[in-house]
């Protein structure tokens, strides 16, 4: 434990490094799971909300992917801002998972090896994210 906190700063640079390839990835997703043809099924209001609510979605996750990558060291000091900062990232990212897990019915996801693996990629990557987080946090924290 002791040698992964000593490298916090690398795994947060990994972690956005992890960030930014999962949102470049995330420009795929709309082909794949075809939702130009389902979103023709609801309202026009709902299908702009959703729209937009994965681009807010795709924005973050590069955002925080850069910061990340190219500020690690800021994000591991041990400021106040340090500790908000990886808060908020472990936070939004542990919610990520609890929605995967809790707040998605699995009768409706796709089939198929190649989705199978995708989504075994992704929830790796999440946990990852998750833990990263929580750790620069911790480590903030003791900086304190």
């Amino acid at each position: 434990m002791k040698y992964i906190l000593a490298h916090i700063e690398t795994l947060v640079c990994l972690a956005g490094i992890g960030q930014i390839c999962l949102a470049a990835g995330s420009t795929a997703i709309p082909g794949i799971l075809k939702w130009k043809t389902e979103l023709t099924k609801v309202h026009p209001l709902i299908r702009h909300i959703f729209w937009m609510y994965a681009g807010y979605i795709l924005v973050i996750n590069f955002c925080f992917g850069f910061v990340s990558a190219l500020c690690a060291h800021e994000l591991t000091n041990g400021s106040k801002l340090a500790v908000l900062d990886t808060g908020f990232i472990g936070v939004y990212w542990v919610s990520r998972i609890c929605i995967q897990f809790f707040g998605f019915e699995r009768k409706n996801f796709p089939t198929g090896k190649w989705l199978v693996l995708g989504e075994v990629v992704l929830v790796s990557l999440f946990l990852f994210l998750c833990t990263v987080y929580a750790l620069a946090f911790y480590t903030n924290l003791q900086k304190l």
